[in-house]
């Protein structure tokens, strides 16, 4: 049988960008065809701050419309909305029984975020982590494909599932988590000690996938970079290392192959070579974007033709965690 892979993307009104599809997303569509893949719109996570409903509604189709533009496939891998499978929130419960204060006082995430709350830090911002592990624990997940800030919860999923299989036996597999380090940290074309975001108030900071191409082309060529000529892979040049990761991912080229190519070229050539590449990645995906939303009848039917699927695997699990409990089923 094939490994469990599974990992979830908030709903957004702005597309992902750049950052999440070299970081994260082009792997899952890679790792479908050689796992047994659970990718989900986490819609319970996105409410742990105020949304309002039809921002809400739009963005949770838009999410999963891009999930499909992008190469994920319904017909191989299980794409659902979380709020559409009861099972998460059922085992939330369940499994907060299990999880210490102490282990949620410690989650970093939880710090910086309520951080930005100006009105109420809900007690759902708090325990999401144990949510975060449910949406891992229900598909006896073997690997995760993450971000390195999000090692931190993986950690606390396995300690979760260690409790409870200690106490009443294995019914929990633990995970492993996959950090693809290459390009797992696409920064801020206007400030590149900043990881790139979709929240950044500089739009221009941004490539998100949804950018039309003359949008993508004045980014580019307004990122920040240095005075100095040479086009090499320096860390120490933070603007110029930025632009070359991300055009290292998108080429597949060396970083010998790519410092040969610019030899001699300026920045105004490399960021222009840059721009088209991006555009040409990013266009295939417009144009199935753009199908797909304007089609809602049939995302809702992957919708709930995934999501019933998810709820089989994930019934059983919890249905094993109530029998180990004692609870009558």
């Amino acid at each position: 049988m094939k490994k469990v892979i599974f990992s979830g993307i908030q709903p957004s009104a702005q597309s992902p960008h750049i950052g999440n599809y070299l970081g994260a997303l082009r792997q899952w569509v890679e790792l479908q065809k050689n796992y047994q893949a659970y990718y989900c719109v986490v819609d319970l996570h996105a409410i742990t701050v105020p949304q309002e409903k039809k921002k809400l509604n739009d963005s949770i189709y838009a999410t999963y419309a891009m999930l499909l533009a992008i190469g994920i496939d319904p017909n191989m891998s299980n794409i659902f909305v979380q709020s559409h499978v009861r099972q998460h929130t059922e085992l939330t419960w369940i499994l907060n029984c299990f999880t210490h204060l102490g282990e949620l006082n410690r989650m970093t995430q939880f710090k910086e975020k309520s951080a930005k709350q100006t009105k109420i830090v809900s007690a759902g911002l708090y325990d999401y982590p144990v949510l975060m592990a449910v949406d891992i624990l229900l598909y006896h997940t073997n690997i995760i494909p993450v971000g390195e800030d999000q090692v931190q919860h993986i950690e606390l999923t396995r300690d979760i599932a260690d409790r409870f299989n200690n106490a009443y036996g294995e019914v929990f597999t633990l995970p492993t988590a996959r950090i693809v380090k290459e390009t797992a940290r696409i920064m801020s074309l206007s400030d590149p000690k900043n990881k790139m975001s979709k929240s950044d108030a500089n739009l221009n900071a941004t490539v998100f996938l949804t950018d039309k191409p003359d949008v993508i082309r004045k980014k580019i060529m307004s990122a920040v970079t240095d005075s100095k000529k040479s086009i090499e892979f320096d860390k120490k040049r933070l603007g110029l290392y930025n632009l070359l990761g991300i055009y290292k991912a998108v080429t597949g080229e060396s970083e010998k192959e790519i410092e040969n190519h610019f030899s001699g070229k300026g920045y105004k050539e490399f960021k222009s070579e840059l721009a088209e590449a991006l555009i040409e990645i990013i266009k295939p995906m417009q144009q199935k974007y753009t199908t797909y939303i304007a089609d809602k009848t049939t995302l809702e039917i992957y919708m709930r033709q995934n999501a019933h699927k998810a709820a089989i695997v994930a019934e059983q699990t919890v249905r094993r965690v109530k029998e180990k409990l004692g609870f009558i089923i």
